[in-house]
């Protein structure tokens, strides 16, 4: 026969539950979401937004010269003064010495 309390975690509040898992069901625990090396959802939010922002840019004929955000950008603006898809053979005009 099985102890109320008996198997509950140490923290439980009322110690009398049947079985661990029970008590930690009341508890209504959850798990955190731990990315490798420890990080957390933001960074991986992040990667994740500058990646679909590469994707999208390369799907426009665009060839950023990185993935992160600024450089998706630069080549975002670049392209769209210039009307043409910065990439790499894409040479930007500069001006010319005196």
């Amino acid at each position: 026969m099985r102890k109320r309390g008996k198997n509950c975690s140490a923290g439980c509040r009322t110690q009398d539950h049947l079985t661990w898992g029970e008590c930690v069901r009341a508890k209504n625990a959850v798990i955190a979401y731990a990315g490798i090396g420890g990080g957390d959802f933001t960074a991986q939010k992040k990667w994740d937004a500058e990646l679909d922002a590469y994707r999208e840019a390369r799907r426009q004929g665009i060839q950023p010269d990185g993935t992160t955000m600024p450089k998706i950008q630069a080549a975002l603006d670049a392209s769209d003064r210039a009307g043409a898809a910065y990439g790499r053979d894409f040479a930007a005009a500069r001006p010319l010495e005196a």
